[in-house]
């Protein structure tokens, strides 16, 4: 793999570097963490500007609307909006970065042509259907049951921990379309519009106080064979693409920002005396080389996904692990450094440092994660 960036690439960290100085002043404030419906506006209005500025989907292919930009293109943007402190997916995160990759990659043309534009275009919100009750890190033992009926599966359960499902337009939901089947091969991958009748959104409170999590009660939805993503009970194949995009790319920005994070509570130890201590610095310098390998880990994964049509590979699992436990000492070095300060549920850092602990649950346990580097990339045998 080659790192060194050509001209090219330069002449658009530039072009890009210089309309996000455009642009960024001219955005209005952001609304409150608990005002959904604002965050959503807010959100989608960001990227409609990406849209029309050429830059939504960047790394898309472009028979889905994308640019079909470089994996190297797309480090420079993720790096550079970082930078620049530009507005993060937020309420489109799984229709960037999960239902979206997953369509333009299992999709049917007239799927692809129906859910990719508004995803792009800032027209339209996705949620996020996988884990139950009773089947969180074991996704593979869902319930939610969806029974064929004509034109329409008629789908009935629960789903919890469904991201963003208060703003959602639609929805990806993972059914059992075959209870007599082994439990990995009776699973469907449904797109179902959050409008439908019997669907009920009850938000769940975070312990930072947030509410981007639901649960979801399925009575009797009906929702159209055609939104079937892959074959009837291939959906555990679709899952593994979706979650491969979400443990593989989805975090990306994130390593950016906190290495941002590093410099920031570099320069705070130093103003307020705390750098004199070695142990502190040792800590924060440790970091600053576990951040710089998990980029260049980063840019591994993307490029490999090159070869894959788009679809990153097991490889980040292991980013995933790391990236978890790394961000989770990140903030317990932020307290350290911040003292008392690091206790105000006011503080930015400290629902950082709160929403840091779910970071080896979301998107997979490190269990999980250690299990899939163990068999899948070390070849060890499953364990009993």
């Amino acid at each position: 793999m080659d790192l060194t960036c050509t001209e090219e690439e330069e002449d658009f960290r530039a072009r890009l570097r210089a309309w996000l100085g455009k642009v960024l002043p001219e955005l209005p404030a952001r609304p409150s963490p608990d005002d959904w419906p604002g965050r959503r506006a807010y959100d989608l209005g960001w990227q409609r500007r990406l849209y029309e500025a050429g830059y939504a989907g960047l790394h898309w292919p472009v028979d889905a609307g994308g640019r079909g930009a470089t994996p190297t293109q797309h480090l420079i943007f993720l790096e550079e909006t970082e930078r620049a402190g530009a507005p993060y997916v937020g309420a489109n995160f799984v229709g960037l970065l999960h239902a979206g990759p997953t369509i333009a990659a299992e999709g049917t043309a007239e799927q692809r042509a129906r859910w990719l534009p508004p995803v792009l275009r800032g027209d339209e919100v996705w949620c996020q259907g996988f884990s139950e009750p009773d089947a969180g890190s074991d996704l593979a033992s869902l319930r939610t049951r969806a029974v064929r009926d004509g034109d329409d599966y008629v789908v009935t359960g629960s789903k919890i921990w469904t991201s963003h499902a208060e703003v959602a337009d639609w929805c990806e939901l993972l059914v059992r379309t075959d209870p007599e089947a082994p439990k990995h091969r009776g699973i469907s991958w449904l797109a179902m519009p959050m409008d439908a009748p019997g669907v009920t959104v009850r938000p769940l409170r975070t312990l930072a106080g947030s509410t981007e999590f639901a649960e979801m009660f399925l009575d009797e939805v009906r929702i159209p064979v055609a939104n079937r993503v892959g074959a009837e009970n291939d959906g555990w194949r679709v899952t593994m693409v979706t979650l491969s995009f979400e443990r593989g790319t989805a975090f990306v920005g994130e390593v950016v920002a906190c290495r941002r994070t590093l410099g920031e509570l570099a320069r705070t130890a130093k103003a307020n005396g705390r750098w004199d201590d070695p142990v502190l610095r040792r800590r924060l310098g440790r970091l600053y080389g576990e951040f710089g390998a998990l980029w260049r880990l980063t840019q591994w994964n993307v490029s490999e996904s090159e070869g894959s049509g788009g679809v990153p590979g097991i490889g980040g699992s292991v980013f995933k692990l790391a990236y978890s436990h790394a961000r989770q000492e990140l903030y317990d070095v932020a307290a350290e450094v911040l003292g008392a300060a690091s206790l105000s549920l006011e503080e930015e850092w400290t629902l950082d440092r709160l929403s840091s602990l779910s970071y080896t649950i979301a998107a997979g346990t490190s269990q999980i994660q250690q299990n899939i580097v163990a068999e899948r990339i070390l070849g060890l045998p499953k364990g009993r």
